[in-house]
């Protein structure tokens, strides 16, 4: 068999010949043919062709610099339609926290905690039944309430529910709630 040519060719090589076994960064570098854009071609074939590599960003129980395939299977790729500037302006307005369930990004996800939070940019009204790229129609949506949603979209707390649920919350809570408030609005 002849060796697959290009960095991201052989690196989706070693993934598929690997799946369930942890690998470093200094050995997929070597296998990139020594790139210094090796993490570039991983994204790629996670991004672009949907392989569900997995990073610390994903498992608490891998490392940072360690990756991880479980599954041959890649998920369905799609055509990227918003930038990445609408990205970075959606997160940011969304205070990087799912619009969903609340999860912050990078921290243990409350309803799976052996994965961290990931955030996509996700649809209010989804593009199959009309809705468009604009910004006003797009938020943030962990990974895990994502994987869920199909095309569900959840009201947001009113005032009063809100109040009501911090109230019947027990002291340690309510202070970490107002030690959060706090912290997000010092200026």
């Amino acid at each position: 068999m002849t060796k697959p040519k290009g960095a991201r060719a052989r690196l989706r090589h070693h993934f598929l010949n690997n799946i369930g076994r942890v690998m470093g960064t200094d050995e997929l570098r070597e296998v990139s043919g020594g790139i210094s854009e090796w993490a570039r071609r991983v994204r790629e074939l996670r991004t672009e062709e949907g392989y569900q590599i997995l990073t610390h960003n994903d498992r608490r129980d891998l490392k940072p610099g360690e990756y991880l395939l479980e599954s041959s299977k890649p998920i369905p790729a799609f055509e990227r339609g918003i930038s990445k500037e609408v990205r970075a302006l959606i997160l940011d307005r969304n205070g990087f926290t799912c619009q969903m369930c609340g999860a912050v990004a990078g921290e243990d996800h409350p309803f799976d905690p052996t994965r961290k939070t990931r955030l996509h940019i996700g649809h209010i009204v989804d593009k199959s039944v009309g809705g468009s790229d604009e910004p006003s129609n797009l938020r943030a949506i962990c990974s895990v309430c994502n994987e869920g949603s199909a095309n569900v979209t959840l009201d947001r707390p009113s005032l009063n529910k809100l109040l009501v649920q911090i109230r019947r919350a027990t002291i340690k809570d309510q202070q970490a709630v107002l030690d959060w408030l706090k912290s997000k609005f010092e200026n």
